[in-house]
């Protein structure tokens, strides 16, 4: 079927309307109307094949919520009218060791992720939430929690799942010092979930100006990186440091945070290499560890843990068609802290 979308032809145009296919639903598929979409700075990122690997035209967005149209016969979780989802992948081997760990973003064959990925059903790439409709397996369609706002719910499934994640791996919870480095689509979620989970936490940024809206957010404390006194405070105390900043940065000046077993996890992408003395992690013993998004399993639990505890995304909705706009504004640092598409401007 012809479904209305946005965008990129190129790396160096700018997004506008196109249209592509999406499937029939198949016997375990869930047929979605979109309702929001989510920008994520890796939209921008493939949009513009910041990384490489890029094939156009590409229609990004995977922070998609919207309401179930049509089931496939063999659905059992799923009925028209729900509320679902869908995050950063549509598909994967299913039978890898990663697989059945619940983690198919690891899946050894390849996950297939929501945009720019091979569509196995129709041939050519995926497409992503920038549009009216989405066909998703139902093994890949997530429950939404009727609580929560769906426009403020949408972004979890990227710039939430992905500082759940290393905040449940490596255990974040009372008793626990954390650290969060930059506040903005991922660190305003992480200072959030860390708070939720019992932790102390002390968020770092670089804005005098956002030191309120960090106590706001969650945090115990708040820390300017710059501040070398207010650093040192704070030197060998932290269990844990998640890194969400996606600008060249000093490693080693977050890692002499670290208490002995501490754990700094990186979330954000530099777009250079960065140094790393070996003494900041050898004295005292120290990891420097890395961490992608979130199995689907864990994606439903951090859903669930969003509406118990009533956790949603701080958001700024917009049109389709501001969506070159958003970009450069979000380059700007210019949102707070999420820009969130409402997809009905699309549809009108």
């Amino acid at each position: 079927m012809s479904t209305k979308a946005y965008a990129a032809p190129s790396a160096t145009e700018p997004l506008g309307p196109f249209a592509i296919a999406r499937r029939a639903p198949g016997p375990t598929d869930v047929e979605i109307d979109i309702m929001f979409c989510g920008v994520c700075h890796s939209d921008l990122h493939f949009a513009r094949n910041e990384w490489g690997g890029s094939v156009y035209p590409i229609v990004p967005g995977h922070e998609i919520l919207g309401r179930v149209t049509r089931v496939g016969a063999k659905v059992t979780r799923f009925r028209a009218g729900d509320l679902a989802s869908v995050g950063c992948m549509v598909d994967s081997c299913r039978t890898c060791d990663h697989c059945r760990r619940g983690l198919e973003q690891f899946c050894k064959g390849g996950a297939t992720f929501t945009y720019n990925g091979p569509d196995k059903h129709l041939g050519g790439m995926t497409y992503g939430g920038y549009s009216e409709k989405v066909v998703v397996d139902e093994a890949f369609t997530l429950r939404v929690p009727a609580n929560l706002d769906p426009a403020r719910a949408a972004p979890l499934l990227c710039a939430g799942i992905t500082t759940w994640s290393p905040l449940r791996h490596w255990g974040a919870g009372p008793g626990k010092k954390v650290g969060i480095v930059g506040l903005g689509g991922l660190g305003h979620m992480g200072v959030k979930f860390a708070r939720a989970l019992g932790a102390h936490v002390v968020l770092f940024t670089t804005s005098t100006g956002k030191v309120a809206d960090g106590m706001r957010l969650g945090a115990h404390e708040v820390v300017i990186s710059s501040d070398a006194d207010a650093m040192a405070k704070h030197a060998g105390t932290l269990d844990l440091i998640v890194d969400t900043v996606s600008a060249d940065h000093p490693i080693d000046a977050y890692l002499s945070l670290l208490a002995l077993d501490g754990a700094m996890v990186m979330v954000g992408v530099p777009p250079n290499p960065q140094q790393v003395h070996a003494f900041s992690l050898i004295v005292p013993r120290r990891t420097l560890a890395g961490s992608l998004i979130g199995g689907i399993a864990e994606t439903q639990e951090m859903l669930d843990f969003c509406g118990t505890h009533g956790i949603a995304c701080d958001i700024e909705l917009i049109r389709m068609d501001q969506i070159n706009e958003a970009y450069e504004r979000m380059l700007r640092s210019d949102v707070k802290y999420r820009f969130v598409i409402d997809m009905a401007s699309l549809k009108g």
